[in-house]
């Protein structure tokens, strides 16, 4: 394994100190040795990964020096753009440096949301011409690639790729995490709401812990799956498929259950939802200032001003809440839709927390069934 201090280290001494990017369960302890000893104008928790590549590029513009870029190979798509119209050396020849957790990888089991991501992740990068290489888990060996790629980029001005699979990096604790201020859990406020809500209601679940809590809640209940569809991959966009839904079927209640780094990731959304001002819909942001399914790296969910955001892409009603009594109260209010309810958590989870045991197939087809049910 490579130590997260070896390899921040032998970036620093290649002239490389510029980092940003989206959290990666693969790359948590390089996420957490960055928080720890890197000025936080230097380490850029982007919005998403497409806008990562932006700072990257203003980065290089200003200094002349090559930027890092890190994320999940999910997360790889939101680069396409970016990578092909603006770093690329047909266009603006900036060079960045990716590191790419490899979930999915062929061979290897994992969640089925990774599975297409996994094989199609060097296809992609080679398709978009950036040469790319599986990491070394040694750091005699690894030392030998990083000066290929600096080499590389130095002087094409390209763009190189590292995939990084599980295990590479050895264990490092985030040791500046702060308490959170907060004492609800994130999943005893999901029991909260969807404890709340009728029956022919929907339910639009993010990806992550959230779709895995709600799972949980209904299977520990005795209850079927069928009025919940769990977003397990495509992070950021469950509150628009959550707004397909409520448009058609304008008499049923639409909940999205959203996190917070969800709704920053794609942001732009919000407006679309205010703008189509559907009645049905309630949309609820679990805050926990954290990106909690990938090694809990901030976010700047306890920055900004959720419900004011939404007030002002259109929302008619807002609010935000930090305990089960006003949850309570506020999920008790009758209003017409787009409503968005913050609810203000304490991070982390249940070591035992499960996953979903049906597939996305059957999930897609089980809340399909429910939505023929037009009332």
């Amino acid at each position: 394994m490579i130590s997260p201090h070896f390899f921040v280290n032998s970036l620093l001494e290649a002239g490389i100190d510029f980092f940003a990017g989206v959290p990666d369960s693969l790359l948590k302890n390089i996420c957490a040795y960055l928080k720890d000893n890197v000025p936080e104008e230097r380490n850029i928790i982007a919005a998403n990964e497409g806008a990562a590549v932006g700072l990257a590029a203003g980065y290089h513009l200003a200094t002349g020096q090559i930027p890092v870029v890190y994320m999940q190979n999910s997360g790889l798509g939101n680069t396409v753009n970016p990578l092909l119209s603006l770093t690329d050396e047909e266009v603006y020849n900036i060079p960045v440096l990716l590191l790419i957790g490899w979930r999915g990888e062929p061979g290897k089991h994992d969640e089925p949301q990774h599975v297409k991501q996994g094989k199609v992740t060097i296809p992609l990068l080679n398709a978009m011409g950036i040469r790319n290489m599986v990491m070394a888990a040694e750091e005699s060996a690894l030392a030998t690639q990083l000066d290929e790629a600096v080499t590389y980029m130095n002087a094409t001005h390209r763009s190189f790729a590292f995939l990084i699979q599980k295990g590479t990096f050895s264990d490092y604790q985030l040791q500046s995490s702060s308490p959170s201020p907060f004492t609800m859990s994130r999943e005893e406020a999901i029991q909260t709401v969807a404890g709340s809500i009728s029956d022919e209601a929907v339910i639009v679940s993010t990806t992550g812990m959230i779709s895995r809590e709600l799972f949980e809640y209904r299977a520990h209940n005795g209850m079927g799956h069928d009025s919940d569809f769990l977003t397990v991959g495509s992070m950021g966009h469950a509150s628009q498929i959550a707004l397909g839904i409520a448009l058609q079927q304008p008499q049923r209640p639409v909940y999205c259950f959203d996190g917070d780094g969800a709704t920053i990731m794609h942001m732009g959304s919000l407006g679309i939802i205010g703008s189509m001002a559907p009645k049905n819909y309630t949309h609820v942001v679990f805050n926990n200032g954290a990106h909690d399914s990938v090694g809990g790296q901030p976010t700047v969910g306890f920055r900004i001003n959720i419900p004011m955001v939404a007030s002002a892409c259109g929302y008619r009603s807002v609010t935000s809440v930090d305990n089960i009594d006003a949850l309570r109260t506020a999920l008790q209010e009758k209003t017409d839709g787009p409503r968005l309810i913050e609810v203000k958590v304490k991070r982390g989870a249940r070591k035992d927390l499960g996953r979903p045991t049906t597939t996305p197939i059957q999930n897609k087809e089980a809340l399909m069934e429910k939505l023929k049910m037009k009332d």
